[in-house]
């Protein structure tokens, strides 16, 4: 098994029987060396720093149906509710102050933040903070629509795939959602320019070796400039409620594997890999990972944004959260900078 770490970490790839077998495995010593290579790697583009992105939760409406998602339209006890223009602002102008330099505006997939409200807001953070990157998390929309908001200002657009197995997708979404439509929005956002994240849930409901490989190989396909993995976790409202969670092994050992496969990534540590482990996140770091994303929406939502069981961060301010993330990350060898953090290209 360690000769298959180091074909990875030479090539950048393996065969789909090779990559079966690494997913696998349970050689402690192949993990380990795994844990190695992945972090020499991001050092190797990225040295010990860890970039923020400042999360604003922009709403908990969405008209989707996803099965495995709190905040899906068919959840009668979900809480919803909507920022408007002056609460992202403020999200926003706190986030500076503490040395955000990239916010991410998430949401499910919600009307009322049309084009215009979309457009205007950012450009208004694009005039305010020139020297930041407005991420952008809202599902799937029309290529005009990604255009507009593109013209406007927007730097990046996470939208993660989920699964890029049809047979899988499914399972986990209602009839009137394709995977067919998820990969044409991904792919009009790279012709966009966009900087694009993509990624997928680890241990998801029906998920196999084989669906794993699959996805690997449409990453490949794609070319990201940001990967986000995270362990399935179930939420009490939905119909997969008594579905096993996604383990911390795997889900670290696919992130080293994707920082061998994408040396350049940008690859965050997510929430829910500290939700389901608490140092979830740091372990995260010392596997290749280079990002986090923090919260920053006002606290008396961010219990509302409720995608999953047990969420993390949910009680703390912007300002406590930012300090408990400096001091874990430096806990573990690592740096977190006041830098937009932009996917390296050369």
């Amino acid at each position: 098994m360690l000769e298959l770490v180091e074909k990875l970490y030479e090539n950048h790839d393996l065969t789909d029987g090779e990559l079966k077998q690494l997913i696998l495995t349970d050689d402690k010593a192949a993990e380990e060396l795994l844990i190695k290579r992945a972090d020499e790697t991001r050092q190797k583009y990225y040295g010990k720093k860890v970039f923020l992105r400042g999360l604003i939760e922009i709403s908990s409406f969405c008209k989707n149906n996803c099965l495995y998602c709190g905040i899906r339209h068919d959840n009668k006890n979900a809480q919803r509710y909507r920022l408007s223009r002056e609460e992202i602002l403020s999200c926003c102008e706190n986030g500076y102050e503490l040395g955000f330099r990239t916010f991410v505006m998430q949401g499910g997939e919600d009307a009322y933040y049309n084009d215009e409200f979309m457009c205007g807001i950012i450009s208004e953070i694009k005039n305010k903070y020139p020297d930041c990157a407005v991420t952008l998390s809202l599902g799937e929309r029309s290529g005009q629509s990604y255009k507009r908001m593109k013209e406007a200002g927007a730097d990046r657009y996470l939208l993660r795939h989920e699964t890029a197995s049809d047979e899988l997708y499914k399972k986990l979404h209602p009839n009137e959602m394709s995977l067919e439509n998820r990969k044409k929005c991904l792919f009009n956002l790279k012709k966009l320019h966009y900087q694009v994240g993509a990624g997928f849930m680890v241990g998801a409901p029906f998920q196999t070796v084989e669906n794993i490989v699959e996805d690997l190989r449409f990453l490949q396909d794609l070319q990201p400039q940001m990967i986000g993995i995270g362990p399935f976790i179930p939420h009490h409202d939905t119909p997969f409620k008594g579905e096993k969670q996604g383990t911390l092994e795997l889900t670290l050992r696919l992130l080293g594997i994707i920082r061998l496969m994408f040396p350049k990534v940008l690859l965050p540590a997510t929430t829910a890999l500290g939700t389901i482990s608490p140092i979830g996140r740091e372990l995260g770091l010392k596997t290749g990972c280079n990002v986090i994303m923090p919260n920053l929406s006002p606290v008396k939502v961010r219990k509302k944004y409720d995608l999953y069981d047990n969420k993390i961060c949910t009680g703390e301010e912007a300002a406590e959260c930012r300090g408990c993330l400096q001091r874990r990350v430096k806990s573990v060898g690592y740096e977190i900078v006041s830098e937009r953090g932009d996917f390296i290209n050369a």
